[in-house]
């Protein structure tokens, strides 16, 4: 692994900020945390979406690493299948799907902009600060509980409490950390 990357995956500290679920999908995540982080995962995020018929997408991560291979999804998704089977807290039918948070990952705790610093993202409010609401630049970290961002318009703070959504953008750099380190780097 990287350096770049090791430096990301050190930061997987629980932060109590976080912005992972919301409505129905907020109820299943607190049904399923529990379960989950026993057996060593953290929720990136719990999503409930779709018309006739439902998805509930979970995204989840080694707390060790921050890694998530197919072996792990399939664990975390036979353990969730087992508690939402029993509680039921979802009327209607719906596809279950168990996912690693990929390469331009959602941005939702609160240390994840510690984390990823260095990085690049796109990132959504819910009110305007300065008349904008989505912003895009490189990732400076956190002051408190504002997020640092390094935009065209200069280093700003947006307020974590007022944030909608966030994600990772692709970039070279994103790409080269993601890669496994071999013999000729660090």
């Amino acid at each position: 692994m990287s350096r770049a990357l090791e430096k990301a995956s050190s930061g997987l500290a629980k932060a109590s900020a976080r912005k992972t679920s919301e409505g129905k999908a907020s109820e299943v995540e607190d049904l399923i945390a529990p379960a989950v982080e026993a057996m060593g995962y953290d929720i990136v995020r719990v999503m409930l979406s779709g018309g006739d018929r439902l998805r509930l997408q979970i995204m989840a991560e080694r707390s060790s690493d921050g890694s998530m291979n197919v072996d792990d999804c399939a664990e975390v998704s036979r353990a969730v299948a087992a508690i939402l089977d029993v509680e039921d807290p979802i009327d209607s039918a719906y596809a279950l799907e168990v996912s690693s948070p990929g390469l331009d990952r959602p941005l939702t705790r609160l240390a994840d902009f510690e984390r990823f610093a260095g990085f690049e993202a796109k990132v959504e409010l819910q009110h305007a600060v300065d008349g904008q609401r989505r912003f895009r630049g490189r990732l400076l970290g956190l002051r408190g509980e504002d997020i640092l961002l390094a935009g065209e318009e200069g280093e700003l703070a947006l307020p974590f409490a007022d944030l909608h959504k966030a994600k990772l953008v692709i970039t070279d750099d994103l790409i080269a950390a993601s890669r496994p380190a071999g013999p000729d780097q660090d």
